[in-house]
């Protein structure tokens, strides 16, 4: 079992917000993301972070995009769709989408409209 996954999702939260608005981006598109990919709303997203829930509790609870087969590429330098582990495949499914937002890539590709 990963480390990360019994470590709190509010715990690196400030990383993904730091990573993005340090390129200029905002709180809110990371949110954004983070609803899409979850399927959360903004009340239980909220909700999580208080409770400190870990990455497995917070993934587990989350009923998860639809459209996630869409999110390809590489991050860390792993290909994301090759990731073996459920879990591990949906929090590199986050990073992935944080880096494209950092690199100044458009929401809507982000989002696979």
């Amino acid at each position: 079992m990963s480390r990360i996954f019994s470590q709190s999702f509010a715990s690196v939260y400030p990383a993904y917000l730091a990573k993005a608005e340090r390129k200029g981006r905002t709180a809110a598109e990371v949110d954004q993301i983070i609803l899409w990919l979850t399927g959360f709303t903004e009340v239980e997203f909220r909700a999580h972070l208080e409770r400190g829930s870990t990455f497995t509790e917070f993934f587990v609870a989350a009923p998860m995009n639809p459209h996630t087969d869409l999110i390809t590429g590489v991050v860390c330098g792993i290909r994301v769709e090759e990731v073996e582990d459920p879990l591990m495949q949906q929090i590199r499914w986050l990073d992935k989408l944080i880096d494209e937002l950092a690199k100044g890539k458009a929401m809507d590709k982000i989002l696979r409209a």
